[in-house]
């Protein structure tokens, strides 16, 4: 079976640091869905704007490497623990294959790319493969009644952000909102436990650097790239 890159999603990401852990988990972060040439053709998406979500396949083109584990270490059990490789979301798997489900924003018709789909909620790469698009129907895909295994018994409590105002001046008026709703999912890696180091996140054209202290998480820097 060969897989076909259909598209690519760029997004703020132009590393993987700071990306959500799932994708919902920050609903405005949005990314654009670019088909490859073959794929450019306005009648494969038709009827998609009767949807409002999508389910992604795409590849963890990042992810590499030459034997798999049958075992991992979730980040949300703080390292210690292994967990089945198919019990858990890690990048590393057989087939390194993600799936997302996202919300759509917008299909548009551009005259040199085609098809031009934007989408939110997203936690993928800038320049991530998509291998293909299908309509979310939450008459079948929601199950209420489902339940989250070790993923739910683990506090997902938020951190408290700090963002100082003439910092956060140097940023867009339309990403801060949304930058500090990022940055409160916590990007640290959970195997790191050091309050005095700096961390840096780069997301769009800043890197904004911080430490974390008693679930605070303070902005120190905001630079551009």
């Amino acid at each position: 079976m060969e897989l076909k890159e259909i598209a690519v999603i760029h997004t703020d990401f132009p590393e993987k640091f700071g990306i959500p852990r799932q994708s919902g988990l920050v609903g405005g972060l949005q990314g654009t869905i670019v088909f490859s040439p073959e794929y450019r053709n306005a009648d494969a998406i038709r009827g998609l704007n009767d949807f409002s979500h999508l389910w992604l396949v795409w590849g963890f083109s990042k992810a590499k490497k030459d034997h798999w584990s049958a075992t991992v270490r979730p980040p949300r059990l703080g390292g210690k623990v292994r967990m089945g490789i198919f019990a858990t979301r890690s990048p590393f798997r057989p087939n390194p294959i993600g799936l997302s489900s996202v919300k759509l924003e917008s299909v548009t018709m551009d005259e040199k790319l085609g098809p031009v789909i934007t989408v939110s909620g997203i936690d993928m790469l800038d320049g991530t493969p998509i291998y293909d698009i299908k309509p979310y129907l939450p008459h079948i895909d929601s199950h209420p009644e489902a339940t989250g295994g070790f993923a739910l018994s683990v506090s997902s409590e938020q951190l408290e952000v700090i963002f100082p105002d003439h910092l956060l001046q140097k940023i867009p008026e339309a990403d801060r909102k949304l930058l500090s709703e990022l940055l409160s999912q916590d990007p640290r890696d959970r195997f790191i436990h050091d309050n005095s180091r700096i961390w840096g996140l780069t997301y769009g054209n800043y890197n904004i650097r911080f430490q974390v202290h008693d679930n605070v998480l303070t902005v120190s820097e905001v630079t551009g790239l």
